[in-house]
């Protein structure tokens, strides 16, 4: 704030009227208050497309070998084409974005298709199974999907339509000791429970959707670490 001040003192001093403009939108903006929840609304989020086909142009990851705990190369690369190669069928990839080039030749069965949070995608949901043992009870649907994509596609069938939301989710809390992926950011990330905020934000914004006027939304009791 400091640094401003002595600009905009600069600034009245070489031209008094463009000094008192700078001022006065600098008071308007230092005397906004945010309430409530603040974080920094992070946008990099990307969700992996198991079972999609490798495809020029599309952004992968390469995955770790297999059997291996390790997450691998989180990096984005950028298939430039695909073709066989000693009767195994490989791509040619470029580092995505990257401000020093690098390339390099992967076999496809070793990639998967990454989205991230600005590109299109058009989920649906695929019947994989089913068990009849209720008569004409109500029945229960399991959705196995990235979060946010599921809730998306429920919108279209289900808006306003649901009673009750539990949600349990990954509390970014690093334990080692549950069934899923705890460690949504690392620790050394200044960031990260902000980026834990936004990925929340963003999933809870269309879980309100799928509520009926009278319906809740229940959390499983948060980290203390939160």
């Amino acid at each position: 704030m400091s640094r401003l001040t002595d600009l905009i003192a600069q600034a009245k001093a070489k031209d008094a009227t463009l000094g008192n403009e700078l001022e006065r939108e600098f008071r308007a903006l230092a005397n906004r208050r945010a309430f409530g929840l603040n974080f920094e609304r992070h946008a990099p989020e990307s969700v992996e497309l198991p079972g999609r086909p490798i495809r020029k142009g599309d952004k992968v990851r390469v995955l770790p070998p297999r059997g291996s705990t390790d997450k691998g190369d989180q990096r984005l690369w950028k298939v430039n084409r695909t073709y066989k190669q000693d009767g195994k069928r490989v791509a040619d990839l470029t580092l995505h974005e990257a401000a020093e080039p690098e390339a390099q030749t992967v076999p496809v069965e070793d990639l998967i298709v990454v989205a991230e949070f600005r590109d299109y995608i058009y989920p649906g949901l695929v019947s994989t199974g089913k068990v009849e043992r209720g008569g004409d009870k109500p029945y229960h649907t399991v959705i196995n999907g990235e979060n946010f994509h599921a809730l998306e596609a429920l919108t279209y069938t289900h808006r306003g339509k649901i009673d009750v939301i539990y949600i349990d989710p990954p509390y970014n809390s690093g334990a080692s000791d549950w069934k899923y992926n705890n460690k949504y950011v690392g620790d050394e990330d200044v960031y990260r429970h902000s980026k834990w905020l936004a990925f929340m934000e963003r999933r809870l914004q269309v879980a309100r959707q799928l509520l009926k006027p009278s319906g809740a939304l229940t959390c499983s009791p948060l980290s203390p670490r939160l």
